[in-house]
């Protein structure tokens, strides 16, 4: 089975600051040894389980608070692909911006990941707060019998701390993005919430994406990994810091200047992130208006190949992630085949 979608980009309510967003043909035995899999830490075997009929997903709130009103939506979607459902006391709790102190959120994280009754973890929203909780988990059962973690923006945290195990998991929408009335869909966003479903069952996936900017042309396979930019960025120099090399990049960002996401490119390429890929990805940015008389000059296409002229991998923008209504689901450190041209790019799942 295939989900396939042709991009159209949205001005939506997904269009939010993170601390507002109220929100894969190779044998997979082949690829795992092959597409980048590095470091001490890695375990090369823990690929979770994928999910059938009856079995149970967690919700879970280590970032920003949300309402249990807010999570009823996503709960019916997930019910009536046969999924059950079970939410732990993040969900509607409350502490300033996050969904309960500290010590809660880190409490409800790893008891949904040792829960052998949960069998994969969908958060509730991104804004802030999984950088406060990281380290008070205790990853050493999850290692041993991983399950799916699906989210984005903040939750680019949890996806970079899992593949330093070398354990995939699922960038894509998250409780908050899941429309109140489904017959409000658009077909874009409609496609993207069922990919979650189509992930999750193991099924492939394949994007086509088209473009106003110029990609640059080319063909690669390669291990997927990414998320927000600026999470990314505040991840640099840690033990969860991106592993890169030999993989697919894939960035996306929204609300910050065009100066600030420029430093970031240069962060990654300073800091050698750029050099050995096999190919970027770009996704949907919400460039915030620069201040008047501190216009930056250039665009983000400009920006971008700036920093990858010296190397010959396949670009590509306008792809559908982000923090927009098509926000498609994809597998962090799984593998992927990409194909560029001029105006247009596939992403094809390829485990």
């Amino acid at each position: 089975m295939f989900c396939k979608v042709h991009y159209i980009y949205l001005q939506t309510k997904e269009h939010m600051k993170r601390k507002d967003f109220l929100q894969t043909t190779i044998p997979l035995v082949a690829s795992v040894g092959t597409m980048g899999f590095t470091g001490r830490d890695e375990n090369k075997s823990a690929i979770p389980k994928y999910l059938k009929e009856g079995d149970t997903i967690g919700i879970t709130c280590p970032s920003g608070w949300i309402t249990i009103e807010e999570v009823q939506a996503c709960i019916k979607q997930l019910e009536a692909w046969g999924f059950k459902v079970v939410m732990d006391n993040t969900v509607g709790a409350k502490d300033s911006t996050f969904a309960g102190t500290d010590d809660e959120r880190a409490a409800g994280f790893q008891k949904m990941m040792d829960d052998e009754s949960i069998d994969a973890i969908m958060l509730g929203r991104g804004g802030y707060g999984a950088i406060r909780i990281i380290d008070k988990i205790d990853f050493s059962k999850f290692r041993k019998k991983p399950k799916w973690v699906m989210g984005f923006s903040d939750a680019t945290i949890v996806h970079l701390q899992l593949a330093r195990f070398g354990i995939p998991s699922i960038h894509c929408k998250m409780c908050n993005s899941f429309p109140d009335d489904p017959s409000t869909e658009t077909t874009e966003q409609a496609y993207a919430i069922n990919s979650i479903n189509t992930c999750l069952r193991g099924e492939q996936t394949e994007y086509d994406a088209n473009t106003t900017q110029v990609n640059r042309p080319g063909s690669a396979k390669g291990k997927l990994i990414g998320g927000n930019l600026s999470i990314i960025g505040m991840m640099c120099g840690s033990k969860s810091a991106i592993r890169t090399d030999g993989c697919i990049l894939f960035i996306e960002d929204v609300e910050e200047y065009m100066y600030k996401i420029d430093g970031m490119l240069w962060n990654l390429l300073r800091s050698g992130k750029l050099d050995r890929l096999k190919g970027l990805i770009i996704g949907q940015f919400r460039i915030k208006p620069d201040d008047p008389g501190e216009e930056f000059g250039l665009t983000l296409h400009d920006i971008v190949m700036e920093k990858v002229n010296q190397f010959s991998y396949p670009v590509c923008f306008d792809f559908p992630v982000g923090h927009v209504y098509a926000n498609n689901a994809l597998k962090c450190g799984m593998p992927y085949l990409l194909q560029v041209s001029p105006d247009n790019s596939r992403l094809t799942s390829l485990a």
